[in-house]
């Protein structure tokens, strides 16, 4: 069976002091936290995707995702549609490595190596930071 490219369910956003709570009325167990919106949001896409990819990795189903009318939530709360796409985390999770080339002045590598800098670790920090990981 081909697995998705994408999932998409809603969530609900609780919000409370110091924070927003999220949870997948779809999927029992799937809960996810920030300290601000943007912080829940980007939670909820990585909390989403973790799921279903242990879903996938159980061999279950995933369940057909509610109409967002049918989302019952309270006062106070909100219902948003969290996208999930799955080839970053299942290749994450795969947890291959690749090598790479890479060109930088001699004078940075020289301090880096003086610190006992590790390039790998660095360069996978930083890159995750640039692509908002």
């Amino acid at each position: 069976m081909k697995k998705p490219a994408m999932y998409s369910y809603y969530a609900v956003l609780s919000f409370y002091e110091g924070g927003v709570s999220v949870t997948f009325p779809d999927l029992p167990g799937c809960v996810s936290h920030g300290e601000t919106e943007l912080d829940a949001i980007r939670g909820a896409k990585e909390c989403l995707a973790l799921h279903m990819y242990g879903m996938e990795c159980d061999g279950e189903e995933a369940p057909v995702p509610s109409s967002a009318a049918s989302i019952e939530h309270g006062e106070g709360e909100a219902v948003i549609l969290v996208e999930a796409m799955m080839e970053p985390m299942r290749k994450r999770a795969e947890n291959k490595y690749v090598k790479k080339t890479l060109t930088i002045p001699l004078w940075l590598n020289d301090a880096a190596i003086e610190q006992g800098v590790n390039f790998s670790q660095t360069l996978q920090e930083a890159l995750m930071s640039r692509v908002q990981l």
